[in-house]
């Protein structure tokens, strides 16, 4: 007998793979039940549960969309305007800073109330991206030769020119400081560029019995130093109360003479982000001071020779930096500057100097400011460096990012310029004496000198030329004369010897011999030979060194000479014309003889050596 359930084959078991003659739990196909004689039924009412439910309408679909989309954009429309207040409605500013929610929210649509969230001018890194705006502050006392330089200065910053407000205090002035002042503002403002036009401008006017002189030496003098800072820290104290705002971020102090510094100062100091940043601060000397020099050492760290130093010294004392009455060994920010460091590199100090600061506003509305009293016995800015680092503000400094100051000579410098101004104007007096005796020189020699020296080199020259030709020819003769024995012994003739002549002179006994003359008329078949007084020295040198010479003139026939030559011819004709007029020229020099066409007789006779009837 079979269980009852197994009668039920209409109903599927889905969970019994094997229990049914099929073999599965799944519906086998048509031809295949029907080849197996049987049949498969699903009851239509088995699967109504899973029927799906009724879906949304397309419009009901969209609004929800759309409502999603605008609570995003709500959401992030609210918080770019809580971060970003420059894109808040005016209208709506008071609900959208953080005042949503207040119960006296109402109360400030009042026009004459301000609300201001000080959390949103804390000071970034990025003040100009957040519009984060600086107050300039500039102490004036008697700076009118100073403010164009310091207005070009402001023309080239590249921080936003609108979000950088100005305030200037003039006191103890004795110039035009207040009246350049507002016509240079003037100018600034009315700039044909609306980008130039700075923002706020507060123009403070106070004195504060200053009495020392705005000189160098005044200024710079030990003596003035104590009493002295304490009043510009009077003068800055007052300048910043009256002029910064709620809606300051930074404060920026700068001095009107400093003659250099780079037109992205105001970012390059902001990026590091520091509670306190300078500079440094040199100034530029003449090549004779050496180029360049330190300038602000007032910013320093500290040392334990000056904190010693510190402990010896009076309550009301002030320590000023470079001078020998302070010798604290402080490491200064100025002595470590290298020309080619990274300017970013960054060196905490404790004390800073005043050319220029960049401060967060928080660090003065927290109750830093400068001392007009011995804080730690420092007063003005070094005080101030000292007590916001006592009250935890970073304090650091610049070492390779320079700015320069303007160079003022001191007295020492002054006294040394005008030394060197009198050497200046010595040696160009000098100079120009020896400029002139020169030229008057050369004009003399130009007019009465230059012609007749150039015709003395011309007759030196010409000496030397024919003193030459003589030499030669007297070479050549005295050549000839050693010559002509050796060839009369080889003929069998005589020499004729100068020492052989009748009645033959001693040329030493003479010493200066009559010129022979000869006819000037061509036509002569025989010319007059030269006595024996005329004989020429080479002759005569001939006659006492040639022993045929002294032969000849024991007795031996002389055989006549050779008619004479061009040369000998032009010789007597010179001779004849010194004769008759022109000796007064013998004893002048050979220049003068020779300008007037004559020849000195040392010239004629020294033409006039040589072999005289040498065949």
């Amino acid at each position: 007998m079979l269980p009852l359930h197994a009668a039920e084959t209409e109903k599927m078991n889905r969970h019994d793979y094997g229990g049914h003659a099929g073999g599965g739990a799944y519906p086998m196909s048509p031809t295949m039940v029907e080849s197996r004689g049987r049949t498969f039924n699903i009851r239509p009412d088995k699967y109504e549960k899973y029927t799906p439910r009724n879906a949304q309408s397309t419009l009901q679909r969209r609004r929800g969309l759309f409502l999603r989309l605008g609570a995003v954009l709500a959401a992030i429309l609210l918080l770019l305007m809580i971060f970003f207040p420059s894109i808040r409605p005016t209208a709506l500013f008071p609900a959208l800073s953080l005042g949503l929610f207040s119960a006296a929210r109402e109360a400030f649509q009042i026009e004459t109330v301000r609300y201001y969230d000080l959390a949103n001018v804390a000071g970034t890194s990025r003040g100009w991206e957040r519009e984060e705006r600086i107050l300039l502050c500039a102490p004036l006392r008697d700076a009118a030769p100073h403010l164009p330089m310091f207005f070009s200065h402001l023309r080239n910053l590249t921080y936003p020119h609108n979000l950088i407000d100005l305030a200037f205090l003039v006191g103890d002035s004795k110039d035009n400081t207040l009246s350049l002042l507002s016509d240079l503002l003037r100018e600034l403002q009315a700039h044909e560029d609306p980008k130039a036009a700075f923002g706020e401008i507060s123009i403070m006017e106070k004195d504060f019995g200053q009495t020392v002189n705005q000189d160098v030496e005044s200024r710079h003098g030990f003596a003035a130093q104590a009493s002295r800072r304490k009043s510009m820290a009077q003068a800055r104290n007052w300048l910043l109360s009256a002029a910064m705002r709620p809606t300051h971020s930074w404060v920026y102090w700068r001095d009107v003479d400093v003659e250099t510094a780079p037109f992205t100062i105001l970012e390059d100091l902001m990026r590091h982000n520091k509670d306190v940043i300078v500079p440094n601060v040199w100034r530029p000397l003449p090549d004779w001071l050496g180029g360049e020099q330190p300038y602000d050492l007032n910013s320093w760290q500290e040392s334990e020779t000056a904190l010693a130093l510190a402990d010896t010294l009076d309550e009301d004392a002030v320590i000023v930096e470079g001078y020998a009455e302070y010798a604290t060994w402080r490491p200064h920010l100025a002595y470590l500057r290298d020309p080619y460091g990274d300017p970013d590199m960054e060196m905490e100090i404790d004390g800073v100097g005043g050319v220029s600061i960049l401060a967060k506003a928080k660090v003065f509305r927290s109750g830093v400011h400068f001392p007009a009293f011995s804080f730690e016995k420092h007063a003005e800015t070094e005080g101030f460096g000292k007590m916001a680092k006592r009250m935890g503000y970073s304090v650091v400094g610049l070492p390779h990012y320079t700015i320069w100051h303007l160079y003022e000579p001191s007295v020492d410098d002054i006294r040394h310029m005008e030394e060197m101004e009198q050497e200046r104007k010595a040696r160009e007096a000098e100079e120009r004496e020896r400029r002139e005796r020169e030229e008057k020189i050369g004009r003399v020699f130009d007019t009465e000198g230059r012609e007749q020296w150039e015709k003395d080199r011309k007759a030196v020259e010409d000496a030397q030329k024919a003193e030459k030709e003589t030499q030669r020819v007297r070479d050549n003769a005295e050549a000839k004369a050693a010559e002509e024995p050796e060839r009369r012994k080889a003929n069998g003739e005589g020499v004729v010897g100068a020492g052989g002549r009748e009645g033959a002179k001693d040329v030493t006994a003479d010493p200066t011999p009559e010129i022979p003359t000869q006819s000037s008329s061509p036509s002569a078949e025989q010319p007059k030979l030269p006595t024996d007084a005329n004989k020429p020295a080479a002759e005569a040198k001939l006659s006492n060194d040639d022993p045929s010479a002294d032969a000849g003139s024991s007795g031996k026939s002389i055989t006549p000479s050779k008619a004479p030559t061009d040369t000998e011819e032009r010789l007597a004709s010179m001779a004849q014309q010194e004769e008759g007029g022109k000796a007064a020229n013998v004893d002048k020099p050979a220049t003068e003889a020779k300008e007037k066409g004559g020849k000195r007789m040392d010239e004629l006779e020294h033409d006039m050596r040589g072999p005289v009837g040498a065949s």
